[in-house]
This record gives structure tokens, sequence and C-alpha cells, in this order.
């Protein structure tokens, strides 16, 4: 329910605070005093388009907000949870603000959101009904909704099953179809990464192998130049002719003759004899090494094509071994969790089959379902026809079927014929203005009965009808009201004196600028302004008389 509105600089509305409660409240004034810029001002908070001409002349923005009862419906608080609304408080606060730049910024509890999650919360705030609203009655593609909007909640719970079956299904046949068209580049790629991983795999490859290869093969390469060096190295330090290890001998020796003589020959004897050892030392290990040398030949070309292979890796993976590795764990994944397994298509059709049959199941349920509420959907609009002075009225909901979609295997129409002996005819070829704007009555009263909304606003959906009908049709406004809050802009005093509250709506003048005033009105002056709506510029004392008896007449009636 809408609490409180508050306009600033919106159209010729400089500044206005309203407050409202339950039950019907009518909205009445002379044509331009700023009754539909006010429900102007409620289609932006539930997310209508915005537009610049909004905005007062003069004014560099203008800023509208409401406040409204917290709706109470499951699907509502998962709404808020998704966008991150605080919903503690049991209210909501709806904030717009337009400036001049064309921008518009929305809040819900102080929350940004955008114009389509604003347009998703405005759903569950208020269903606006204006004078061009029955065309949606007028669109047989619409006429399913409105039959399943009818349908209790197993009924919905029946019907959201199926569409998320559905949906599952579609996916599905859309993977099968991309699967099918793309078969061949499918298994092209599995061909390619299955012979990269059995390249890779066959390398055998292992983490700093490069490395010991190139050092291996340069021993090898280099075969000849390290056996002269190693024999050169030996015949020098131990030929029998000129061994330099005897010569360094002979010479430690000499040097150990005076070493206790000065500490500086003590360390040139030492140092000597050191070198001594070492030299003989390192000839030990050079024959060690002379011994073990051999040239593998076999061994040298088994290194020269390990590093080719491994290059042609690195070429292809990576630019190390540890890339072609972490690429061969890639592809391995890839390969595992891929659907490109010879028999998964196959195992896709198939499912996709047992999709479908369980999908025509659910169907069937909701169309007989529909069947039912169809029936139930005719005996409720005939009896709300036959109290707006349609009784010779007769609504029939035809089926058609269809392969199963989205919504399941049925179209619906709404046909109607308003003339004893004609036959039903669809209600878009069939029905008038006045007619169209009393079915659209008939069926927002039987849904404001089973839907769970929180305010309903009806601009002017009496216009071009007066007497009895006019009277029928404040009646079941009033009734409207009794389940949901209702804000109505209405000229019938008829419609106006079955309110439980009445508004007026003014415009004045000052300092050369036109504002818009609201005022509630009392008893006393109700009775003078629908003395003003029955009689128009001249209020004489039997129109007030008359106003009184109306106004009493209403009261007595919908609160008997």
């Amino acid at each position: 329910m809408l609490q409180e509105l508050t306009i600033k600089n919106f159209a010729i509305i400089s500044t206005l605070q309203l407050s409202f409660t339950g039950g019907m409240t009518a909205l009445t004034g002379e044509t331009g005093a700023g009754k539909s810029i006010i429900i102007d001002a409620v289609s932006l908070l539930a997310g209508a388009r915005s537009s610049v001409d909004y905005i007062r002349q003069g004014s560099e923005s203008c800023v509208l907000e409401g406040l409204f009862d917290l709706p109470k419906q499951t699907e509502f608080l998962e709404l808020a949870a998704e966008l991150g609304i605080e919903t503690d408080e049991g209210q909501l606060i709806v904030q717009r603000d337009l400036n001049l730049s064309g921008k518009s910024v929305s809040r819900v509890n102080g929350r940004i959101v955008t114009l389509a999650n604003l347009r998703r919360i405005g759903r569950f705030l208020v269903d606006i009904q204006g004078q061009n609203d029955h065309q949606e009655l007028m669109r047989p593609e619409h006429h399913l909704g409105l039959l399943d909007a009818f349908g209790d909640k197993k009924f919905q719970q029946q019907l959201q099953s199926y569409q998320q079956a559905f949906a599952a299904y579609n996916e599905l046949r859309k993977k099968v179809s991309r699967f099918q068209k793309n078969e061949q580049s499918f298994a092209q790629r599995v061909d390619m990464l299955t012979f990269q991983q059995d390249e890779i795999a066959t390398a055998e490859l292992e983490v700093g192998e490069e490395e010991r290869l190139k050092d291996e093969r340069e021993k090898l390469v280099n075969y000849q130049k390290i056996v002269d060096a190693l024999s050169y190295s030996y015949q020098a330090l131990t030929s029998e002719e000129a061994s330099a290890l005897d010569a360094i001998g002979s010479a430690s020796q000499e040097l150990q003759t005076i070493a206790g003589l000065d500490a500086d020959f003590q360390t040139i004897s030492d140092d000597v004899h050191s070198a001594y050892y070492l030299l003989q030392d390192a000839a030990s290990q050079i024959g060690r090494q002379l011994d073990l040398l051999e040239l593998d030949e076999q061994q040298l070309e088994f290194v020269a094509e390990r590093l080719d292979l491994i290059h042609q890796l690195k070429r292809k993976y990576g630019d190390s071994i540890e890339a072609i590795l972490s690429y061969y764990d890639k592809i391995s994944q890839e390969l595992l969790e891929s659907d490109f397994s010879g028999d998964k298509l196959e195992k896709m059709e198939v499912e996709l089959h047992e999709q479908a049959q369980q999908l025509q199941v659910q169907a069937k349920t909701i169309h007989d379902a529909r069947l039912t509420l169809a029936q139930q959907l005719e005996k409720a609009v005939q009896h709300e026809l036959k109290e707006l002075y349609m009784e010779n009225a007769r609504f029939k909901v035809e089926f058609k079927a269809i392969e199963f979609s989205g919504n399941g295997c049925d179209e619906v129409e709404f046909y109607i014929t308003t003339n004893p002996g004609e036959p039903l005819k669809p209600l878009v070829k069939v029905a008038s203005g006045g007619e169209i704007s009393r079915v659209m009555l008939a069926l927002k009263t039987i849904f404001s009965k089973t839907q769970e909304l929180t305010s309903i606003v009806f601009d002017e959906v009496d216009t071009g009808v007066s007497g009895r009908v006019a009277q029928a049709i404040a009646d079941k406004i009033y009734q409207i009201g009794q389940n949901s809050q209702v804000l109505c802009i209405t000229h019938l005093p008829q419609v106006a004196a079955c309110a439980d509250h009445q508004l007026f709506i003014k415009k004045e003048v000052k300092a050369g600028r036109t504002i818009t005033k609201v005022e509630e009105l009392s008893e006393a002056e109700r009775i003078e302004e629908i003395a003003r709506m029955l009689a128009g510029a001249e209020i004489t004392p039997l129109t007030l008389q008359h106003a009184k008896e109306l106004l009493e007449m209403a009261q007595t009636e919908n609160r008997a």
C-alpha cells in the first residue's frame, strides 16, 4: 500500500506531500488541475521511463519519493535479497531523481537500482490502469497470461515447475544443435588435443633435463680437447724426464732446511709443501679421469636427438620444459571434461527426447488445469458483466493446441458476444470501447480477490459512461478497494461518492506561476464537490441535495 507521496518540481507541481490510507480514494478536480500528473509520478516510482519534460520549468531537477508498505510475497522478498535491499523495517522507500541532463537515479531503501530492477520492484507495488490499458485485452497473445493469473498457488507452482523444465530442455536443445553443427570441428579439436597429449607424454620430459643434456653434449663434442688437456697436464706433473711434482718435491725439501731460520721462510716452505700434496692429488684425479674417458658416439647422437626433440616441443607448446608440462596438464583436463566423446551426441539426443516426453506430460497436466480455470473464469466474468449491465453477454475462453513451448501447449483467446442470438467472436473484433472497459473492470475485480496487489490506480477508466452503468462501475471499483488500496481519478459523481476518501486537486496562479494543490475533503466539502460534478459551474440547492443523497446512498449500500 502507498502510504505517502512526495513530489518536488514535477510538471506544474512545485512541492506536494500526500498521505494515503487503505480502501478507495477518489481524486477529483477540474481538467488540467494535475490529477494525471500525480499518477505519472506514481508510474515513475514504479519504473516508467522518464523525460526531462517532467521537470518543472526553471528547475534543474525534480524529486519523487514514495513510502510503501513492504510487499509480503515470497517472490518480492527473494528479489529484494537478490538486489541487496534491506527489508527489516517493514517499509519500502522508493526515490527517483530526474535532472536536465536526462539522467535518472533510482533508490530503494537508500540502495541505487537500475531502471529495469525498479520496474521489477514496481510490479509488486502498484498496478496502474489507464484509459488505454484495456489494450492488453485487445492483444490475444496476452490472454493466456490473464487466464494463468486466475490460477491458485498450486497451479502457479505447476506452471513454474514446467517453465523451469522447459528452460533446461531448451538449453539442452541448443547444446545438441551446436554440437550437431560443429561436430566435425569438435572431432578435429579432439584429435589435435589427443595428438598433442600423446606427443608430450611420449617425450617423458623431466624438469632440468635440458640443462643436463647440454652439459653432457658439451663434454661429448669436446672429447678430444678434454683428452689432450688431461694428458698434457698429467705428463707435465708426472713425466719421468721432467716431472713437475719431482721438481716441487725437491724444492720443498730444500726449503724445509731453512724454514726454522725465519718466519717468512717457514711460510714459503709450508705453501710449497701444501702445493706439492695438492698437485699430487690433482695428478691422481687426472689419471682417473683419463682411465674413465671413452668416446660414446651413440650417446652423443642420443643427446643431440633428445635436445632437438625438446627444441621442437618448446616451439609448439612453451618456452621451457615447465611450460610444456603445464600445457600438457591443461589439455589433459580439457579432454577429461570435454563433451567431445564419440557417443556424447547420441546420449544428449536420448536425454533430449526423454525431456521432451516429460514436458509433454507436464504440459498436458497444465492444459487440463487451464480447462478448469477457463470454466471458472468464464463463470466469474459473466457474473461480473451482469452486474455491469452486460447481462446478455457471453464470455468464452477458446483453446488452440500448439507444440509445447515455454508456457505449455496452449494458445488461448477470449471470445464474447454481447447480444442474444449472436455467435461468439474474438473479443478484439466485437466489443466496443465502453464494453472493453467493463470487461477489463470485471477481470480486475476478479483478480483483485486472488492476487496480492498492493495498490491499484484507475486513471479515468470510467470515461464515456453514465447512468446506471456509471453506478455499476463505481460499485465495482469500490469492491476492488476492499481487497486492495485503490486510487481512482474520476469525473463521475457516482464514483466519487463511493470512495472512502476524496482528494480535491486544483491549480492556482501565484507570482505568475501555476501550481497544483491537493486537499482532502470533509463530508460537507465532498457534497459540494459532488454537486459541482453533477451540475457543472452552477450549483443549486437541489443539486446539493442530490449530491448529499448520492453520497449517503453510496455509503449505506457499500458499507452494508
